[in-house]
């Protein structure tokens, strides 16, 4: 990989996504793309951007052609539940950008493309604790069902095209330099939010629900891991589970509580988010991860929790 295209590149992971690129490849190297939500001034001052609809089949080809790319970090997306309020839209830029990408990457003899999918990829038929990484699916929103088309479709493209596709299933992302967005797993970036700004934070899910969640800083390496990791040791491609630690809304206030001291969480309940929550694994088995391209996460819940507190309390100016 010589020249990098990131789209989405306004989101939360893409925010983090390219400077690391950037470091790692050079700045004039990644070019961050964005449809229409704001970059961060970090991402304008250090290198290349541009406008881009990944739904513009056109667009997209004049991107790669102007900037000579060669390989592509996919991260548009429509999230959770906002697919869920806007379908037409997140089928659109779910499956209709997603298969965009990978027929004008193949058309054009693009060198890699990089698809994270999502825990969404599981349904209430797929076991919850230590999920498999090869395991029955059957999701009952359209974001996952968009997750688990990305998964088939970068395969396919794989094994009958020989364009190298790989991806992620990516726990609920933890980060403290974009504010929380519309993720069913965002509670925990709000509650430390809450935590700094108030000393309290009230969650959309009730006590007990578990879900696999992961620090900003492992989301990167695993994306950054896998694509560079050596093609002939990877048996699977664009569905690999990774894990990094699991835990419940109550368990998250209370590690806040150990370092804030009277910081508080109290419950008002949606049923959406909660029917979403409920759908998803409570743990994930990421041992082909870690087999294949040696995967091993950085940072457990209390390191997570202290980094984003002393992070988060200096991007905002206040002591929690």
């Amino acid at each position: 990989m010589r020249r990098i295209l990131v789209t989405g590149a306004s989101g939360q992971i893409g925010s983090e996504l390219v400077p690391t690129l950037r470091e790692r490849y050079g700045d004039d190297n990644v070019v961050a793309a964005v449809r229409s939500r704001p970059l961060t001034r970090e991402i304008i001052e250090s290198g290349p951007c541009t406008r881009l609809d990944v739904t513009d089949t056109e667009g997209l080809k004049q991107a790669i052609l102007r900037f000579n790319i060669d390989s592509v970090y996919h991260l548009g997306s429509i999230l959770s539940v906002s697919a869920e309020q806007q379908r037409r839209l997140a089928f659109d830029v779910n499956v209709t950008g997603l298969w965009n990408v990978l027929e004008v990457a193949c058309q054009m003899g693009l060198e890699r493309v990089i698809v994270p999918s999502s825990i969404g990829a599981f349904g209430l038929d797929t076991p919850r604790d230590n999920t498999p990484n090869d395991v029955i699916q059957r999701p009952n929103t359209l974001y996952g069902i968009s997750k688990v088309f990305g998964e088939l479709a970068g395969n396919y493209f794989y094994e009958k095209l020989g364009l190298d596709v790989r991806g992620v299933r990516l726990p609920g992302i933890i980060s403290w330099k974009v504010e929380p967005t519309a993720g069913t797993t965002d509670y925990a970036v709000a509650a430390f939010y809450g935590a700094v700004r108030t000393g309290s934070y009230t969650s959309y899910l009730r006590p007990g629900t578990y879900l696999p969640m992961m620090y900003m800083p492992d989301a990167i390496l695993a994306l950054i891991k896998v694509a560079e990791a050596d093609i002939a040791e990877l048996k699977h491609h664009a569905d690999f589970n990774v894990n990094s630690m699991s835990f419940a809304p109550e368990e998250l206030a209370e590690e806040i509580r150990k370092r804030v001291h009277g910081f508080t969480m109290d419950y008002d309940i949606d049923p959406m988010r909660q029917s979403i929550a409920d759908s998803w694994p409570n743990s994930l088995d990421d041992s082909a991860a870690r087999a294949e391209w040696g995967w091993q996460p950085e940072f457990g819940m209390e390191a997570m929790v202290d980094d984003m507190l002393s992070n988060l309390s200096s991007k905002l100016g206040l002591s929690p």
